[in-house]
């Protein structure tokens, strides 16, 4: 891992996540979650973490302040242009890596931006600073069976759920992140014991304000011969070509996703069970 001066400030439109993607605060993951898009291209650790964080800020500012306002009110938010901190990244797993606290006192500070990031990573130390509802954590979940195989090493889910309660009682807004989310035999039975689990947790009166994010598994071809010629548990959940396929990136990779008529069919499918156990916790966008 290096220690460096991001030079590139390109902020780039997301639309779905959030509004915006932030210039990389960090690149590589700590994790070896065997489907992680970053792996593609990084298969171990971290390779840099920006050292120049106020240069960073100081070009989220201006590109936020090249924006309409106020705001036009949208899935990301009703009021706050939207930013990820975290795309290349698991940045709450990294944050002793980073002056995350100088990032959280812009957020805070900023009237027209609020920060967000997923994480599989329940980091304690984030919950002695009250970003006053302008960071957003999305815990990523999956079935326990799924994650124990695929994202070894992360939080346990059950502690990923119980995080929801106490970030929100920090001051931070929390949504959930389903993803990847992967379709196998029994997948259906497992996510609607995982649905109740977080109905079981998550105290009522924040529930209203928990929502999610839903995105289906995309694999890549290399990162899937590299699972195969390194043993990695799980890959015959991802790799599974009669339901798959090609989907170019726009970054050039050779991807590929479920079949667009098997996937509405498992899009019906998800919102069903999800709706019928848990309908407070809003779907935000699916895909």
């Amino acid at each position: 891992m290096k220690y460096v001066e991001r030079k590139s400030m390109k902020i780039r439109e997301s639309g779905r996540s959030s509004d915006y993607i932030t210039p990389t605060f960090g690149h590589g993951c700590l994790y070896r979650c065997s489907y992680c898009y970053m792996r593609r291209h990084i298969k171990q650790g971290i390779t840099t973490i920006a050292t120049n964080t106020e240069a960073l800020i100081n070009a989220i500012d201006e590109h936020a302040m090249s924006l309409q306002w106020p705001k036009e009110a949208n899935q990301t938010h009703s009021k706050y242009y939207t930013y990820d901190f975290s795309c290349n990244e698991d940045y709450a797993l990294h944050a002793k890596y980073h002056e995350w606290e100088k990032l959280f006192d812009y957020f805070v500070q900023s009237e027209r931006v609020m920060g967000t990031a997923a994480t599989k990573f329940v980091n304690k130390h984030l919950l002695n600073y009250n970003p006053q509802r302008k960071v957003r954590i999305r815990f990523s979940l999956m079935p326990q069976k799924m994650s124990s195989m695929l994202e070894p090493g992360t939080s346990r889910i059950v502690d990923r759920i119980e995080a929801i309660n106490t970030f929100y009682e920090a001051g931070y807004d929390v949504h959930i992140n389903y993803s990847p989310i992967i379709a196998y035999e029994g997948c259906g039975d497992e996510y609607v014991e995982m649905f109740k689990l977080i109905d079981s947790i998550v105290d009522d009166n924040i529930k209203k304000d928990v929502l999610c994010e839903c995105i289906f598994l995309v694999h890549n071809k290399g990162l899937h011969e590299y699972n195969v010629e390194n043993n990695v548990k799980g890959e015959e959940y991802l790799w599974t070509p009669h339901k798959q396929e090609g989907k170019q990136s726009i970054f050039g990779g050779d991807n590929v996703r479920y079949a667009w008529k098997y996937k509405q069919g498992l899009i019906d499918g998800f919102i069903n069970l999800h709706d019928n156990v848990i309908p407070w916790n809003k779907i935000r966008y699916i895909f």
